[in-house]
């Protein structure tokens, strides 16, 4: 049987003329004077059928691949089904299974409480669906090895940290695609063992830490915010003299203010952490609220924008600090400029000064046992930074005190 097979050969494949050429074993090439293409025919119950392998020819299926499709067809019917039907019914289940894309859309769904807030998980659908776009429209269990380096590879050495966390995103949404049951076999997207062998290890972020001013020059710039009037300033102010980050600033509200005990506190889904954190206002820190409190509206927030229902964008700080002829420093730098004074210039232990940053300290076991916030303790901290970014006695802001008792 095996003889009156392969009578075709490649040369032949486009160079024959029009009719069927049989191959060998129900595989024909069929040649029309507007097509070139593959068929294989066979006979189910008694009835003839024809099943299309594909175009052939230099663009299309090749005689070795036509050959294996035939075999496949052929190990269908010695298993009593018919080769048609079963090809249908596998593109029934692919069209079951999700595009990446789609599953993307499913899967961020089911996962809104992970993340603190809409723009994050806007930032998970940006990378996923615009840096990642050429995954979108495959299926999740076709995509490979080779597709994810497709999207990787123009990124990886110019843009290392969008490359990584994109690589990062992929792997859990193939994951997730896995436990699904949509797909099977090692993650294309693993990076230990696997992408690891075929791409250049990630370069460091050389931004290193936010340009931070030293400590020592924090009380003139202290100073100068005090002869300016714009809410800009006083927000600046007030995140210098809390220490927080600057998105914990511009978004905060009154109802997170309690003024009797001099107490911020910041709910879990606003800070990095994930964490509510309780900020005890310096004498300093409230006098700037006492002095942004007429300016109150219905939106809450402590330092409004100039749209009604907004808050300040976080460029109005940066932008400031340019304008005071600072632009070479952050706004996030003065956390760092308040960790060197606490770090140098006091006795505190680094367990106050890292929880008045908000920093997670020592491992779970540590923290189980450490349940309190040391609200009191952080209190001296920021009295004392509060003292000393008005210079010690008061003669970069003389009304600080003034303010604070009425």
């Amino acid at each position: 049987m095996a003889r009156h097979r392969h009578r075709i050969s490649a040369v032949q494949v486009d160079k024959l003329g029009p009719g069927r050429h049989a191959d060998g074993g129900g595989l024909y090439l069929d040649v029309t004077p507007s097509s070139r293409k593959w068929i294989f025919m066979f006979t189910v119950a008694g009835k003839r059928r024809e099943m299309g392998l594909g175009a052939a020819g230099r663009a299309g299926v090749s005689l070795a691949d036509a050959r294996n499709r035939a075999n496949s067809a052929r190990a269908l019917l010695e298993a009593g089904l018919d080769p048609i039907e079963e090809r249908r019914k596998e593109k029934e289940a692919v069209r079951q299974i999700p595009t990446f894309g789609e599953f993307v859309e499913e899967w961020l769904g089911d996962n809104q409480a992970q993340w603190r807030n809409d723009k994050h998980r806007a930032q998970w659908r940006t990378t996923l669906m615009v840096d990642g776009a050429k995954l979108g429209l495959m299926r999740v269990n076709q995509i490979e090895t080779d597709d994810v380096l497709t999207v990787l590879k123009p990124i990886w050495g110019v843009k290392a940290e969008t490359a990584n966390r994109l690589r990062g995103r992929i792997e859990r949404i193939l994951d997730a695609a896995k436990a699904k049951g949509f797909r099977d076999g090692e993650n294309p997207a693993r990076w230990r063992g696997h992408l690891s062998a075929l791409l250049p290890p990630r370069k460091r972020l050389t931004r290193g830490h936010h340009a931070a001013l030293p400590f020592n020059q924090v009380p003139g710039v202290l100073g100068q915010l005090r002869g300016l009037t714009s809410i800009g300033a006083r927000a600046l102010e007030f995140t210098i003299l809390t220490a927080c980050r600057t998105g914990e600033a511009i978004g905060a509200s009154w109802s997170e203010i309690d003024l009797d005990t001099g107490v911020w506190t910041i709910p879990a889904q606003r800070m990095k952490a994930g964490r509510a954190h309780r900020v005890p206002l310096s004498t300093s820190a409230m006098s700037v609220l006492k002095q942004v409190l007429p300016f109150r509206s219905e939106a809450d927030f402590i330092f409004p924008g100039t749209k009604p229902g907004t808050s300040i964008s976080n460029m109005t700080m940066a932008q400031l600090l340019k304008r005071m002829k600072l632009g070479d420093y952050t706004v996030h730098g003065f956390r760092s400029s308040f960790r060197d004074w606490a770090g140098e210039e006091t006795e505190f232990p680094r367990e106050i000064i890292e929880a008045a940053l908000a920093h997670v300290v020592g491992d779970a076991t540590e923290r189980a046992y450490r349940r309190g916030d040391a609200l009191e303790r952080r209190r001296e901290l920021m009295n004392a930074w509060g003292a000393f970014c008005r210079g010690g006695n008061d003669r970069l802001c003389s009304s600080i005190d003034q303010l604070a008792a009425e």
